[in-house]
């Protein structure tokens, strides 16, 4: 079985790897990408477009609060899919060009203006829903600043 040893050094993978410091043993390679530069721009697109339709259909579905469906629900499903992914594609262009601060500010008002529009559909008093939306909100930012500032530099590059 002496043949099928890998030999000093690893194998080599086609398709390029990028090196990346390690503490301990100085450099080490970076597994290469699987899919290629169209897949991830399709994917940059498909993702919100998915996560805004699940989007609009719960909104739907909380607006008519198990009565009939109507064409006003259709309606305020299909606007809230459409404007949840513009949005939420915007985010994913945008905020990585900004601060770290700013960029965990922008998810964080997004993800509160989503789950209090969402919350409110379900028929729930206006200050029942800030609340829990100021609730959701200060949670997302605690764990968006806590990523970008462990893995960003105050310029906004990418530490790791």
């Amino acid at each position: 079985m002496a043949q099928a040893a890998p030999a000093p050094g690893g194998m080599s993978r086609p398709g390029g790897t990028r090196e990346i410091a390690t503490r301990t043993s100085g450099r080490r390679t970076r597994p290469p990408d699987v899919f290629d530069a169209r897949t991830h721009r399709i994917a940059h697109i498909a993702g919100p477009v998915v996560l805004g339709l699940v989007y609009g259909y719960w909104v739907a579905a909380d607006a008519r609060q198990g009565g009939s469906i109507t064409g006003g629900n259709l309606l305020l499903g299909w606007i809230s899919a459409l404007v949840f992914a513009a949005v939420t594609v915007a985010l994913l262009t945008l905020a990585p060009r900004m601060t770290r601060e700013v960029h965990a500010l922008l998810w964080t008002a997004f993800a509160g203006c989503a789950f209090g529009f969402l919350y409110i559909q379900s028929g729930h008093s206006v200050w029942r829903t800030v609340m829990l939306s100021l609730i959701i909100a200060g949670c997302t930012f605690a764990t968006f600043f806590y990523r970008y500032y462990t893995r960003e530099d105050a310029a906004g590059n990418r530490v790791r």
